[in-house]
């Protein structure tokens, strides 16, 4: 074997290595077949060669039947042009998890025409309505994006594409000056379940996975 042969197969093997590792302790939340596992109006919701996606004009917050105080979630999203939905992070079952959850972290093709004059608080990633996330990161409309969510105590951290574009501590939020000044009970909160919020649009989720810290 050549002496190149042989640093590309080290090379292959140290990155699979690398991959594993990185990936320790990760458990799937989505079988690829069927929700198992998660509770809701799953009815508004299909899986289509493995991935979840909103059924169109349908919504709601489906989520895992088991709950969560701090973790970390990595999956992949794909956002239609002009498309809307959320994550649920700690959210309690029932209610708007923006509000009665810790908070929704917002999924939007940020670029649409139609979402222009948004809040910058209101653009992917953002802790809605609370804190800003930075823009610019997303993938075209249509395109598979990777996304891992960091859930710490009250800090919440989002990496988009490999640039962490949101970190936030909720604790020091100002709630009367949030978007819409409406109350956010739901922000102390240390546990709770995780979910997609659909908002009626046809937003693609896949390879959902998830570990306790």
């Amino acid at each position: 074997m050549s002496l190149t042969r042989r640093l590309l197969l080290c090379l292959a093997v140290f990155s699979s290595t690398t991959v594993a590792a990185d990936e320790e302790g990760f458990v799937s939340i989505f079988n690829g077949k069927d929700f198992s596992g998660w509770k809701g109006p799953v009815e508004n919701y299909e899986i289509k060669d493995g991935v979840i996606v909103c059924k169109a004009g349908k919504g709601g917050t489906i989520h895992t039947a088991e709950e969560y105080a701090d973790f970390v979630v990595r999956l992949e999203i794909k956002i239609p042009a002009g498309c809307n939905n959320g994550l649920a992070i700690r959210y309690p079952g029932t209610g708007d998890t923006a509000y009665v959850g810790m908070c929704e972290l917002q999924v939007l093709d940020d670029d649409a025409p139609k979402y222009a004059k948004l809040d910058p608080r209101q653009y992917h990633g953002s802790a809605y309505g609370m804190v800003a996330a930075k823009r610019g990161h997303l993938n075209p409309a249509g395109e598979w994006n990777v996304q891992e969510v960091i859930v710490k105590g009250s800090n919440i951290a989002v990496i988009l594409n490999g640039v962490t574009i949101l970190d936030a501590d909720l604790s020091k939020v100002d709630l009367s000056k949030v978007a819409g000044k409406k109350p956010h009970p739901g922000i102390s909160r240390t546990s709770g379940f995780f979910g997609l919020a659909g908002h009626n649009d046809p937003v693609e989720f896949r390879n959902i996975r998830i570990k306790r810290l």
